[in-house]
């Protein structure tokens, strides 16, 4: 009974949720690695780089996000048509992007495996369709780059744009990631089809 039901777990959540987690690095790396979307994104150089850099050293010590505004008016509000900067410092260095990558891989699986899951224990209607497997997919990636990635967009994120193609990138990355989740999760066995 309790090899049967790992057995069952195995089949219907842990080797699609691994598919699902390779579906999402194969995108991420086509996307980010060969055609450059999110350093195109979050990496811009500035201009002057170096005496920027000697700046933000000297001025930010502690990790955290910061906002520089301009600077106030004679009747204390902020002047319409000034930029406003977002600094972002995560207290780490270029030598701790290895182990993250590492943790970003594993979060990939992690992820898929949960959705992989949820997808696992909805009825047999969702589990007895391709098509609504898929759908459950779509639905997590529209999830993500709606409340996630589009309230990145604010005075102090991203452009309307970028955030919108960030949203777009996830929407598409779960979908893929629906496509193979859903060829390889099946419903239990006397599950009864839902119409």
């Amino acid at each position: 009974m309790i090899f049967e039901r790992r057995s069952t777990v195995l089949k219907r959540v842990i080797v699609p949720g691994l598919l699902g987690g390779v579906v999402l690095i194969v995108w991420t790396f086509i996307v980010n690695g060969i055609l450059g979307f999110r350093s195109s994104v979050d990496m811009r150089q500035v201009a002057d780089e170096r005496r920027v850099y000697a700046v933000l050293r000297d001025s930010i010590v502690e990790p955290g996000r910061y906002i520089v505004n301009p600077e106030l008016t004679a009747s204390e509000t902020f002047p319409g048509g000034e930029p406003v900067f977002s600094i972002l410092y995560s207290g780490m260095g270029h030598e701790s992007a290895g182990i993250l990558a590492l943790l970003q891989l594993a979060l990939f699986f992690l992820a898929s495996i949960f959705a992989a899951w949820m997808l696992s224990v909805s009825s047999a209607r969702v589990l007895n369709s391709y098509a609504r497997k898929v759908l459950f997919f779509v639905a997590i990636g529209l999830l993500f780059g709606l409340y996630g990635d589009l309230m990145l967009l604010n005075i102090d994120g991203y452009p309307n744009k970028e955030a919108l193609l960030i949203a777009l990138n996830d929407a598409i990355a779960w979908s893929l990631v629906g496509l193979v989740v859903a060829w390889r999760t099946q419903p239990e066995p006397g599950m009864v089809t839902g119409t």
